[in-house]
């Protein structure tokens, strides 16, 4: 069979030649007893024997998983404290225990990723993103002192799993080792592990954000759903960690989460976006984003649906109120700002809009007129037409409405610029290159009469 395809159950009916592992040497006698008394053992059985004697039996099967190299058994002993832990994941402590000060617990599933099969390399992530994620408060402090008592051989530092694991994570969602399996495996353990803060940042060191976004969009299988929940568990975990949030600010990653909380009825997916999107709300200009993307009316909708969730629900207000807040603080003109800065511009409202230009051509002078000089650069450095001529009909504006509009635009050499555009292919480049020149020529006293 495909070890790919292979299942927990599949590997533990297999029966494994412990005695000839113990006539050779590979097992102690006292590994051999233990073995046996779990081998083949009812759930309840080996419950019971795991809350007696918990960190012996760690201790075999980190000594069988150091010292056996028959895929089998490796397969069968990671198959053992898979099942182990997925029947009570707080047993991950058990790697941990005092009694095992002695042994280095994460070396042979750092190991297994690199050299197993499929099957060894899915077990050995899961097992050892819980264990690690188990580990005692004050390890740092524990290595360090195994360390000296150990110097020939160091013990494998936490902060070498937790960079290796990610490192095998991002290569997962790049090239997978199985062509469904691998994804999801790799976003799980992602799930788990991006609560540490060495984790987040070896991950956003690797460009692994990137990885995470084409995920976030809107599924219909159950799995897909599955998948679609820890990948926005991922990112929103990123949303306490400033290096990610600015790469999250400049990529798809907004209006994908806007697309799925519009599309999913499934509660936990729209409950972590949500709270992902409160986080993020306050961070740069992703508010103003926000509200150009229609979240306000699309909290509306979400807050008429019926939900149980009451933390959802917190949520969605606060994300309400916070949208709110946004409005009012983002004024007309900085949105206008913000549109100029990014040299992307169109006719949206307020560029023709008398009021706008009226009440806020004296926010043009901040920062010794940065505005204006923008506009002019882009005259210089854009070729898209449209933004071409929304720049040339700007300035015509400000000169327009500013009293000095038409001495600063000049000092600011913008004439000459200006000019060159009236002979641009585009006839809309031209049309409003001539108004501008228009007005810079005629001054604010007869320029009113010119029509835009």
């Amino acid at each position: 069979m495909d070890q790919a395809e292979l299942t927990v159950d599949q590997v533990l009916s297999r029966d494994i030649p412990w005695e000839t592992y113990m006539s050779t040497k590979l097992i102690s006698g006292t590994s051999l007893q233990l073995l046996r008394r779990y081998d083949h053992r009812s759930e309840s059985h080996r419950a019971q024997l795991l809350d007696d004697d918990g960190p012996a039996y760690v201790r075999v099967f980190i000594h069988v998983l150091r010292d056996i190299f028959k895929e089998d058994t490796v397969e069968y002993v990671l198959a053992l404290i898979d099942e182990m832990l997925t029947a009570n994941p707080k047993r991950a402590r058990l790697f941990h225990d005092s009694a095992l000060a002695d042994e280095d617990t994460y070396e042979p599933f750092l190991r297994l990723l690199r050299k197993g099969n499929w099957f060894i390399q899915e077990k050995s992530c899961k097992i050892l993103a819980l264990i690690a994620s188990a580990r005692p408060k004050n390890q740092k402090e524990i290595a360090s002192n195994r360390e000296a008592s150990n110097e020939k051989k160091p013990f494998t530092s936490i902060d070498d799993v937790l960079i290796g694991l990610v490192k095998w994570l991002c290569e997962q969602l790049k090239k997978p080792s199985h062509p469904t399996r691998g994804v999801p495996t790799a976003i799980n353990c992602l799930a788990t592990l991006l609560k540490e803060p060495i984790v987040r940042s070896s991950f956003v060191q690797a460009d692994g954000v990137k990885l995470l976004v084409p995920l976030i969009s809107p599924a219909s299988t159950q799995q897909s759903i599955q998948l679609l929940y820890e990948t926005c568990l991922c990112i929103w975990l990123l949303s306490y960690f400033e290096p990610a949030i600015e790469y999250l600010a400049t990529s798809r990653t907004l209006p994908r989460l806007i697309d799925v909380v519009k599309s999913t009825t499934k509660e936990k997916v729209v409950r972590v976006v949500v709270l992902t999107l409160r986080n993020l709300l306050s961070k740069g200009t992703l508010g103003a984003q926000m509200v150009d993307l229609q979240l306000p009316q699309v909290v509306q909708s979400l807050k008429a649906q019926a939900w149980s969730d009451e933390d959802l629900l917190e949520a969605l207000n606060s994300l309400e109120e916070g949208l709110k807040d946004n409005i009012k603080k983002l004024s007309s003109f900085d949105k206008y700002k913000q549109e100029v800065l990014l040299g992307n511009l169109d006719w949206s409202p307020m560029h023709k809009d008398l009021i706008f230009w009226r009440e806020n051509v004296t926010n043009f002078e901040e920062n010794d007129f940065q505005i204006v000089r923008v506009l002019i650069t882009i005259l210089d450095s854009s070729n898209d037409p449209r933004t071409l001529a929304v720049a040339c009909f700007d300035l015509s504006q400000f000169v327009q409405y500013h009293p000095s509009g038409r001495i600063i635009v000049a000092d600011l050499k913008a004439k000459e610029r200006v000019m060159k555009l009236m002979n641009h292919e585009s006839a809309e480049v031209t049309k409003n290159a001539l108004l501008c020149i228009q007005r810079l020529f005629l001054g604010a006293k007869y320029a009113s009469f010119l029509q835009a």
